[in-house]
């Protein structure tokens, strides 16, 4: 009896440990507005994608882990007077 629970508690953790990268992937990333030229960033986690009207906008960076790399890309796009705000 103890070897099946000790199995199965091993079991648990191996699967949790397994689950952890699948929802690492989910990151940050830096979207400019066309027609203000405003950078932002985006989470991927969100369920929807930012509404398109009256303007559109491109994703302007790769995806990030966190939210401080992404507004790191975002001060550096500013600095480079690629995004006015």
């Amino acid at each position: 009896m103890r070897r099946v629970l000790s199995v199965c508690a091993v079991a648990g953790i191996a699967s949790s440990v397994f689950a952890v990268p699948a929802s690492a992937k989910v990151g940050y990333y830096v979207i400019r507005w066309d027609n203000t030229g405003i950078c932002q960033i985006w989470n991927e986690d969100l369920r929807y994608k930012p509404t398109e009207w009256p303007s559109t906008y491109k994703v302007v960076s790769k995806s990030f882990p966190t939210f401080t790399a992404a507004n790191d890309v975002q001060l550096k796009l500013r600095a480079e007077r690629r995004c006015t705000l």
